[in-house]
């Protein structure tokens, strides 16, 4: 088969919960465990960090993937889903996996594929793990699809386990309280492997407390160590934009500059730093130098996408694939801090999210232009449109998203602001990212 033809195949043969949502979802790691085992159990070849998270851990996974190769090892970074192109899920010091490598494992697997019948993820981990393992990456960066109990990556054994943070996202998969959520993402936390929770809440502590005693896991609350604040807005340096952070760990003093520009990364960086301080400890050989190095150019080192992202100036276009309520809470909050005479929101929703959560959110100065992305999931612009006026948001129905940035664009001046967001989905159909 040709690469498109391996690709034909994957999105028609194997359910692809991206597209289709519930139908694909699965409590059972038991077809991965079967595949894995075909492919010679490759999860156990190489060592790992496992990520899981309801916000964040795409940032999260980036970051430390860029800080490890900055220090001289050859990491592999399994994320999803992607943006522009399927290879962007597996990538090995940045690099995408080469077409010729998805066709030979299809080629080679085919027959036990379509006995298996895995999903579309279930599949896509089979083939990281077996890329990372047959090219020995000295370790693996490998992020959550959803959850963690369940999810396919949990067949990892990995030297150190992330969660991030815990909210109100996917909550017919994993539960409707804050404290089921955090159970499902506490099934990423091993027998005795170190576990780091960024962003802790009341409602989740006592989860992770418990699981991690239980597994005899050390816990570290990296809220509870490390204190960041950001300082200003960030700031165009040498056509690089960065943001700079002042970080305290005890009596360590810390400035850093992140080319990740969302606010949220405040969120983010206490789990990032222990994580670096914790791998120090395993015996990686890990410099600061390299460290503030790498958080310079997270995107540059590893070609992460669609994080708070300036694609225009005059006006200015920023666009972020934050899509869950405590995601767009803080995408607000920094968006109305930026200066702007119109604020213009493109924005485009999936169904099975809690849009009317989501749109009390959003501003009532704005005009929107409701859109919509190409997948079945997606919620219908003008069924978008219609709710959101209930909410006192108004605007156009444009559903094309790249048709409703230039309408947008048409309609506004150099000191206006035009923001591209709502879904994962929307923000990957932007032509110019």
């Amino acid at each position: 088969m040709t690469y498109q033809e391996t690709l034909d195949y994957l999105y028609s043969a194997l359910p692809m919960f991206q597209r289709i949502g519930a139908a694909a979802f699965k409590k059972d790691l038991g077809p991965t465990l079967r595949l894995c085992e075909q492919l010679g159990d490759p999860q156990h070849k190489f060592k790992s960090i496992h990520i899981a998270g309801t916000n964040g851990k795409g940032s999260t996974s980036h970051t430390l993937a860029a800080i490890l190769q900055e220090s001289g090892y050859k990491v592999g970074l399994y994320t999803s889903p992607h943006l522009k192109s399927f290879r962007e899920r597996v990538k090995i010091n940045g690099e995408c996996i080469p077409e010729s490598a998805v066709v030979d494992f299809v080629e080679k697997h085919r027959r036990f594929l379509d006995e298996l019948k895995p999903s579309f993820f279930e599949m896509t981990v089979g083939l990281a793990f077996d890329h990372f393992s047959r090219e020995q990456v000295d370790i693996a960066v490998v992020e959550v699809g959803m959850g963690g109990r369940f999810d396919s990556t949990n067949v990892l054994h990995p030297a150190l386990s992330i969660i991030t943070n815990i909210g109100m996202d996917h909550t017919q998969f994993l539960g409707d309280t804050l404290e089921a959520i955090a159970f499902e993402k506490a099934g990423i936390i091993k027998e005795g492997v170190p576990v780091i929770v960024g962003e802790v809440l009341p409602e989740t502590k006592a989860v992770f407390e418990k699981i991690s005693h239980e597994r005899h896991a050390p816990l570290t609350l990296a809220q509870e160590r490390v204190k960041v604040s950001r300082i200003g807005a960030p700031v165009l340096k040498e056509t690089k934009w960065l943001q700079a952070f002042s970080l305290s760990y005890g009596e360590k003093q810390v400035g850093l500059e992140l080319d990740l520009l969302g606010q949220y990364q405040v969120l983010n960086l206490p789990a990032i730093y222990m994580a670096w301080l914790k791998l120090k400890e395993m015996g990686w050989r890990l410099q600061e130098e390299d460290l503030l190095r790498a958080m310079r150019n997270v995107t540059g080192i590893t070609g992460l996408k669609g994080r708070w992202q300036v694609l225009g100036e005059s006006p200015l276009v920023i666009c972020d694939t934050g899509h869950n309520k405590e995601a767009v809470k803080v995408l607000m909050e920094q968006l109305l801090q930026i200066p702007h005479q119109k604020l213009f929101l493109i924005w485009g929703m999936v169904q099975d999210k809690d849009v009317s959560g989501v749109l009390r959110l959003l501003p009532r100065h704005a005009h929107y232009l409701f859109c919509q992305a190409d997948l079945p999931r997606a919620m219908p612009a003008k069924d978008l449109q219609a709710l959101a006026a209930d909410f006192g948001l108004l605007g156009d129905c444009v559903p094309g998203v790249n048709d409703a940035l230039e309408q947008a664009r048409k309609n506004s001046g150099n000191h206006d602001l035009i923001f591209i967001g709502g879904s994962t989905f929307v923000v990957a159909e932007i032509e110019e990212l």
